[in-house]
């Protein structure tokens, strides 16, 4: 009985964590005092997260660019701008190639979705219509 118990808790440990970008900057926003440059960098890193997922698969021009420019901003690993990915990550304490690590793998697995579809057989028309015959003869 307890080496099952051990194992259920064992298995739980190795699980991805599931984190809404809700709970993650609601975690950021409560971690230390809440200077207004703080709130800031939260609310760039915030708008860039939320701009990548929810514009991933936009077809109108000016979504498609929100969607390009938050990746652009988010793979780029230049420190010389103060507001730059890197230089957020490090002011917030977080490690900016785990965070871009989970944001792309996050991406590959919507685009791997979506480039799933539905697989459907159809009849030849030519088949269709010898069926439709032999049912109205019987």
């Amino acid at each position: 009985m307890r080496e099952s118990i051990v194992g259920e808790r064992d298995s739980r440990l190795f699980q991805p964590d599931i984190l809404l970008p809700t709970q993650f900057f609601s975690t950021l926003r409560r971690k230390g005092p809440q200077e207004p440059e703080r709130r800031l960098v939260i609310a760039i890193l915030e708008d860039a997260v939320d701009c990548f997922r929810k514009h991933l698969f936009a077809r109108d021009h000016k979504s498609r660019q929100l969607f390009e420019d938050a990746e652009s901003w988010i793979l780029s690993e230049d420190r010389d701008w103060p507001f730059s990915f890197e230089n957020i990550c490090e002011l917030l304490d977080l490690n900016p190639q785990y965070l871009r690590r989970g944001l792309l793998t996050w991406k590959d697995s919507q685009l791997g979705e979506r480039g799933r579809g539905k697989i459907v057989q159809f009849k030849p028309y030519e088949a269709e219509a010898t069926d439709q015959n032999r049912a109205r003869v019987a």
